[in-house]
């Protein structure tokens, strides 16, 4: 861990506390003033759709000016984006409350691009361990994110403004670290043109295939689960103080083991530790099902951040073999559409379907895309000759 890593790892943490934030208090935020009460997660919904549709954006601004500069135009947005909620709150304005976590997507997309970029910053033969642990660094966020959420929540009269006004604090603190970090020189569009193979040719690698789809259901099934939780336990009669317990030993769970999930791929292979993480997420959805006490609810969380962590972590690292560096940016682009797209429909869906249908209907759901996920795993795993991309 070079000096430019533990800067980038500390932009992570901040990032996380971000999005713990934004768990913790957008579903019951929107519930408290949605029109309908099936819209509640629809926050939730933007702060994804918003990186969907800020992909495209992203990839473009670090291929032509780089990562710095994508990266803190990313973290500007974050505090508007932050000031925007707060007024919509304040105000009781769900549409515009919808707005500011859309736009806030946009920082969204260009942080879930901080675990390539440590790739990049890493010798040769520690990428996977420096992916991992600059995913590690986001356990800040199980620790501070909602903690910070609950201290904040009724700081200001109106309950969850102090929470939107912290946020802003933090975008500010993420810009004053990423000045600090040095990025590798990389020739920038302008300077190379367009380089690599055609995007179709990359996306119908089955290798691109596999990762693709193991990222983005990976984030689905812990999204779908997870957003729904702070609704679930309010439902169960549980007080904000035993969800804020309940999310920070999620949060650990996703971002504990990469201190030694780098250790565990470099030794094992990434499918065996992603078939694992799916395995983790059979055990989640078992225990959820089991009841719907306080110990159950952190179990199930817990197993399913860590489920998370080993099919996200091995995912990415997999990833990795399907480009070359001249294709970098648009692929990496690519990748992180499919994970948006797929929490956009998965946080939609979990808000519909726990208010609608219930708690364990919603877990018996996740079946589908975990099954899938381990269906993908085995046939690559089956057909090692497909595991490396062809010279561009």
């Amino acid at each position: 861990m070079n000096a430019n890593l533990w800067l980038l790892a500390t932009a992570q943490s901040l990032f996380l506390i971000n999005n713990a934030v934004f768990i913790a208090i957008n579903g019951l935020v929107g519930l408290s003033i949605a029109p309908v009460g099936w819209m509640a997660t629809l926050p939730v919904m933007g702060y994804v759709v918003g990186g969907a549709l800020s992909t495209s954006l992203v990839s473009k601004a670090q291929s032509r000016w780089g990562r710095k500069w994508a990266f803190q135009s990313g973290l500007a947005v974050a505090l508007g984006s932050a000031l925007l909620c707060a007024w919509a709150v304040m105000t009781h304005q769900f549409a515009w409350l919808v707005v500011g976590t859309i736009v806030a997507g946009y920082y969204n997309a260009n942080a879930q691009l901080y675990r390539f970029a440590a790739a990049e910053l890493a010798a040769p033969g520690f990428k996977e361990k420096a992916v991992s642990l600059v995913l590690a660094a986001g356990i800040a966020g199980g620790v501070f994110g909602p903690a910070m959420a609950s201290y904040t929540r009724e700081m200001t009269e109106t309950p969850y403004v102090g929470a939107y006004i912290a946020l802003g604090v933090v975008a500010v603190l993420g810009g004053i670290v990423m000045a600090f970090i040095r990025f590798p020189q990389v020739a920038t569009t302008a300077q190379k043109g367009a380089g690599g193979r055609p995007m179709r040719d990359i996306m119908k690698q089955p290798i691109f295939i596999v990762a693709t789809t193991s990222a983005a259901l990976s984030y689905g099934v812990m999204n779908l689960l997870m957003a729904a939780t702070p609704l679930a336990m309010q439902t169960c009669g549980m007080p904000f103080s035993q969800t804020a317990i309940v999310l920070e030993w999620h949060i650990i769970g996703m971002f504990a083991p990469g201190f030694f999930t780098g250790h565990l791929i470099k030794r094992f292979g990434a499918l065996p530790i992603m078939a694992t993480g799916v395995l983790l997420n059979l055990i989640c959805v078992a225990v959820a099902l089991s009841g719907t006490d306080l110990s159950q609810f952190i179990i199930a969380l817990f197993t399913l951040g860590v489920g998370w962590n080993f099919v996200f972590t091995g995912s990415t690292t997999l990833s990795l073999q399907a480009y070359e560096p001249a294709e970098k940016d648009r692929a990496q682009g690519a990748i992180n559409f499919f994970v948006f797209a797929t929490m956009a429909v998965t946080s939609f869906a979990s808000g519909a379907l726990v208010t609608t249908q219930g708690w364990a209907l919603l877990n018996l759901g996740s079946l589908v895309p975990i099954a899938a996920m381990g269906i993908g795993i085995y046939w690559l795993w089956k057909h090692p000759s497909q595991r490396s991309a062809p010279a561009a």
